[in-house]
């Protein structure tokens, strides 16, 4: 495994940003992030999953918007609609597995995220531990 940096990265979300929120790809949600954000939108599980989940059968996924100009439903001007409750995935960006372990995906992140390189260091050990929720939470993505 090769980490993005020897023993420490450096992060820390920048004002105004939501370029973590443009990229493609899906939301994967656990059931704790199904009932924060229904809850949160004064809907119904139920109603919540209608209107935004997409089920495949080890997982459930926001489900992409109707709108071809951006990637998620919550992403509105100014930011997150649902910033308080967002989902596990979306609180541990930039700390993905495939961003942690990997050196390259690392700097080409930084290329279009403004908030890595800011902020305080943060230990490599502490980053793989982030990472590590993820293969926890999601473990049917393979990540």
């Amino acid at each position: 495994m090769t980490t993005a940096t020897s023993s420490t990265l450096q992060f820390a979300c920048q004002p105004g940003c939501s370029k973590c929120c443009e990229v493609s790809g899906y939301v994967y949600l656990t059931e704790e992030d199904v009932t924060n954000v229904a809850r949160h939108l004064g809907l119904s599980q139920v109603e919540f999953e209608a209107r935004y989940i997409y089920r495949t059968r080890h997982t459930r996924r926001i489900r992409k918007p109707r709108q071809k100009s951006k990637q998620c439903p919550f992403l509105v001007d100014g930011g997150c609609s649902i910033h308080p409750v967002k989902p596990l995935q979306c609180r541990l960006f930039p700390f993905w597995p495939e961003l942690v372990e990997d050196r390259k995906a690392w700097k080409q992140t930084s290329k279009w995220c403004p908030g890595i390189g800011q902020g305080p260091l943060i230990q490599i050990g502490t980053a793989l531990e982030l990472a590590n929720q993820m293969r926890r939470y999601y473990p049917e993505t393979g990540e």
